[in-house]
């Protein structure tokens, strides 16, 4: 593996990708932060070697490069998903050439169902823990080790900094953040309302098919993480 992110590297320097601080991740619907960056310079993924290729049709699959609020940025436009027939290290190999190219934070979006019926669609929720339930991980390797430590402390995943700055934020714009407990399901099927009690029961507020792959991997590498769910669904088992 380690061959093939020096190339995916060695390519995107070649493109003008230097020295990103930050990187992000956006979920499904949420590509118009794209609007938002002074572009220096993209590519679509199906360019870049070794790098996997956007399935899901609402998912652009571009690699973003520019400024963002005065911060050096490479943006992910479109994820990959284990329901798309990926592995995990398939999902996660964006991470690890976003962290090879030099990013030290990592933002993670997503769109996911309330399992917590205090939350409301179309509101959000800071992750502040999540619930691994894709079935395996993504550092479950032969020869992990050489690119991070193989057991990884996942105590505290997301960043405390980071979150109390999107509070803080959130509050001084009067916008409603919640913040919980996401679960991460392999998909793509939706989940049946015994399911959802199940997840209500150990502890989930929101469930999604996506993020925690990400999450395991920034921690691998020492990176600094936060993440936002948009809840687009009420995840209600007493309605069909």
């Amino acid at each position: 593996m380690i061959k093939y992110i020096n190339k995916t590297v060695e390519y995107l320097q070649d493109k003008g990708f230097e020295s990103p601080e930050v990187g992000i991740i956006l979920g499904t619907g949420l590509g118009q932060l794209t609007n938002e960056i002074e572009v220096i310079e993209e590519v679509s993924y199906n360019h870049i070697p070794h790098f996997p290729t956007a399935t899901v049709e609402f998912h652009k699959g571009k690699l973003i490069y520019g400024i963002l609020e005065g911060k050096t940025v490479i943006v992910m436009q479109g994820r990959f998903h284990l329901y798309e027939g990926y592995t995990l290290q398939d999902v996660t190999y964006p991470v690890r050439v976003m962290e090879k190219l030099g990013i030290k934070t990592l933002l993670v979006s997503n769109a996911a169902g309330a399992v917590n019926l205090n939350f409301k669609k179309g509101e959000l929720m800071l992750i502040d823990d999540h619930i691994n339930l894709q079935g395996s991980s993504p550092l479950a390797f032969k020869g992990v080790e050489a690119l991070g430590e193989r057991f990884t402390d996942m105590s505290a995943p997301y960043n405390l900094d980071i979150n109390t700055t999107f509070e803080t934020i959130a509050k001084a714009n009067n916008i409603t953040l919640h913040k919980g407990v996401y679960a991460s399901v392999v998909g793509p099927q939706l989940e049946t309302g015994a399911e959802y009690r199940m997840l209500k029961i150990i502890g989930a507020d929101a469930v999604g098919m996506s993020t925690v792959p990400e999450i395991i991997v920034a921690n691998h590498l020492k990176l600094k993480v936060a993440a936002i769910s948009v809840l687009t669904d009420e995840c209600d088992p007493r309605k069909p």
